[in-house]
């Protein structure tokens, strides 16, 4: 019997050994089924004969083997273990984490290989007169005579049943096609002119191919990044090589899938959460043999088994979507970056606001800095105009210089955007006679008014409940709307233009399938609009007739107690001011605010992002602030704030005795309360980051003897992007 170390889907930082039969052939990599108590798991082969493994006599034997070949390929399999040890989470989880959940279920991998069907000696040598009886069986026999038929052809000329029929009369056979690699393009697809310095960017990752290399690409909105990253791939596509697009959200996905559909004649296939599990098993066997030639897909398309990986693409680097918040909490760019080292190619990072981290690496030169200061097509940069809400009268949280504004550019044809990053009608209700304000009973918030739905409704635990009809305090009826979100505004602005077609983007507003791309298509409609939406706005969208852009209330995100906030509005107030002007139709940015003088607003209205990262990243400096210092996070839930803080005062004791860490905490948690359990964090900082791990590594060995650890839920982020 053979020793095999298995890592199975288990949230236990520990090795688990089993014994398998010698007349099996396993290998690191390959999925078996083992018990593990009472219950049979799926895991992966880790290591053969480990040398430090346990008393044979106690092991327990391996189920079966459920493969015969590896699932995951050896490189991939570096990336993960790279990935378990830099984060500090379980091997298991991270490994099954990188499977389809189909193999995950341990279903059988040649029952969703490519197949086809031909005729067996029986069926070649059968008299046509045996199945006169049958014309359905008869057409499908005489299909087949002169060659294989392909399982996606014999699915839509001939129905399962009468390939049933034929395959339990065993003049059918089923066999396994071998999925070849893509057929390269005779010559690279053309595209359009480029700019002098998009051509030295298309360059620059066109000499990078073939060898690992840190690209970072900081355009403009408008700038034309997307045609860089087109124009770079056409040359690649032709040495019969993948390429991988990483996009931060589902919502980008089909445009961008779109655009390279049109571009390339080679499968483009994409990957994302919505797909159902079998998409998703396709478009992995596609990636792992060659098949595919182009995957566009969100942050776990990363953990896919490339054949030829030629070229990864970041689009909208700086965005959280592409940190994993709960579970295996990796941030995709990074591990990225470190799966183009292991490929040995090259990665390009494109944003229009890149992260202060990829800038301090840009202009430290540890990665090339490739900037796109202009427009691709020579538009300028919208032009910004701050509105002091103080000392006016609003209509529905909008000036009246506001709506002036809004009248006139709807009168020329043109569109506009009205920007408010809160969805529902309103954040809340209020007794007009006591102040009573509605609140989640999970959650340290109020919870969102919904008037379509008729809900209110907790955005952070997902509580709902139907509207009341009197006062929680005073029992008064006279129950009104408090502030209000894009559903208010969009009913208000419906009343106000009646002629105008009015188009809302937010969560709400898109949930069914396909209403987002019905939502798109209507935008790009000519004539007058007023399209109403939250940050999926911001990204990547090309709106060549919006004029003018509306930000209703910058001030909500001016004061924040995460170090990040000044970083990320800086970032959704240009990505969203890039959405107009990009068409023939110069471009104009209102903000209204109550704080006009704010150093934030100003920087960013005289000085552009450019020039706000450069100061923010000084300010960083002084503060030792990452990317000057590294930082985890470790949290704690628990029914009973007095546990989290216990553990974590625990904790922080231990971290006291490691010299090289600083600490902040133990401290509540901006929001103390989310879903009925109490929430503390201690932050620690590092200026090394192999003390931080080092140190992390030793603090965990700790945490698992503590009885008060099983007691509490905890976590820990290792490079947190939300401190909230």
């Amino acid at each position: 019997m053979i020793v095999v170390r298995v890592a199975l889907p288990v949230p236990l930082r520990q090795h688990f050994d089993y014994l398998i039969s010698p007349g099996y052939t396993p290998q690191p990599g390959c999925r078996v089924l083992v018990p593990f108590g009472n219950r049979k798991l799926v895991g992966l082969i880790w290591q053969l004969s480990p040398p430090d493994s346990y008393d044979t006599s106690k092991l327990k034997p391996v189920i079966s083997l459920l493969d015969n070949a590896p699932v995951l390929p050896v490189l991939l399999c570096q990336l993960l273990s790279f990935a378990a040890d830099y984060y500090h989470h379980p091997l298991g989880e991270v490994l099954i984490s990188a499977l389809p959940a189909l193999l995950r279920e341990g279903r059988n991998l040649n029952d969703y290989q490519p197949k086809a069907y031909c005729l067996t000696d029986a069926g070649k040598q059968l008299n046509p007169s045996a199945l006169k009886r049958s014309q359905k069986q008869h057409a499908l026999w005489q299909a087949l005579q002169a060659n294989g038929l392909s399982e996606s052809v014999l699915r839509q000329q001939h129905s399962r049943t009468t390939l049933k029929q034929l395959l339990d009369k065993d003049l059918v056979e089923e066999q396994l096609v071998p999925a070849s690699p893509f057929t390269p393009p005779a010559a690279p697809a053309s595209g359009l002119r480029l700019t002098n310095n998009q051509a030295l960017a298309v360059a620059a990752v066109v000499q990078a191919f073939g060898r690992f290399e840190r690209l970072l690409l900081e355009g403009v909105t408008g700038s034309g990044k997307t045609e860089v990253y087109l124009q770079s791939i056409a040359s690649l596509l032709c040495q019969r090589q993948q390429v991988l697009v990483i996009v931060p959200e589902i919502g980008l996905t089909p445009q961008t899938l779109a655009r390279f559909q049109a571009r390339f004649d080679v499968p483009v296939l994409c990957w994302h959460s919505a797909l159902s599990d079998s998409e998703r098993l396709h478009c992995w066997l596609q990636a792992s043999s060659g098949a595919a030639a182009i995957i566009v897909g969100t942050r776990s398309a990363l953990f896919l088994p490339f054949w030829r990986l030629g070229l990864i693409i970041i689009d909208e680097e700086h965005d959280q979507s592409l940190k994993q918040q709960d579970g295996f909490r990796y941030h995709a760019r990074d591990l990225a970056i470190k799966r183009a080292a292991l490929q040995h190619c090259p990665i390009l990072l494109g944003s229009a606001t890149p992260s202060l981290e990829s800038l301090h690496n840009a202009l430290t030169k540890r990665f090339i800095h490739l900037p796109l200061p202009d427009r691709a097509a020579g538009q300028a940069l919208p032009t910004f105009e701050l509105v002091n809400l103080k000392q006016q009268v609003l209509q529905f949280g909008l000036a009246s210089q506001t709506l002036a504004k809004v009248k006139h550019q709807l009168t020329l044809g043109h569109q506009v955007m009205l920007f408010l990053n809160r969805r529902g009608f309103a954040p809340a209700l209020s007794c007009q006679e006591c102040g009573w304000l509605t609140e989640c009973h999970r959650c340290s918030a109020f919870t969102t008014y919904h008037k379509q739905s008729r809900q209110l409704v907790c955005h952070h635990c997902g509580a709902s409940k139907a509207i009341p009809r009197q006062c929680g305090g005073c029992g008064s009826t006279q129950l009104k709307p408090l502030g209000q979100g894009t559903e208010q505004l969009e009913e208000n602005l419906q009343r106000l233009f009646t002629n105008i077609a009015i188009t809302r983007l937010d969560r709400d507003s898109t949930r069914r399938k396909g209403a987002l791309n019905e939502a798109l298509e209507d935008i790009h409609q000519p004539g007058a609009r007023l399209i109403v939406g939250t940050q999926m706005l911001a990204k990547g969208h090309h709106f060549p007739n919006v004029s003018l852009v509306v930000i209703v209330d910058v001030d909500a995100a001016l004061y924040s107690s995460d170090f990040r906030a000044p970083e990320q509005l800086a970032q959704l107030l240009t990505q969203v001011a890039g959405r107009a002007g990009r068409g023939s139709i110069g471009g104009n940015v209102l903000l209204q605010t109550q704080y006009p003088d704010h150093t934030l607003l100003q920087d960013i209205i005289q000085n552009g992002y450019a020039s706000f990262a450069r100061s923010a990243l000084s300010e960083r400096k002084q503060t030792r602030l990452p990317p000057y210092q590294h930082l985890a996070l470790f949290s704690a839930e628990a029914h009973q704030s007095e546990q989290c803080q216990q553990w974590l005062q625990q904790l922080a004791d231990c971290a006291s005795q490691h010299p090289a860490l600083q600490l902040l905490g133990p401290i509540p948690a901006p929001m103390e309360r989310r879903a009925g359990k109490y929430r503390w964090q201690l932050q620690l900082y590092s200026p090394a980051r192999s003390n931080m791990h080092l140190a992390l590594d030793a603090l965990l060995q700790h945490i698992s003897s503590w009885p008060l650890s099983r007691r509490i839920k905890w976590q820990l982020d290792v490079d947190p992007t939300d401190l909230t």
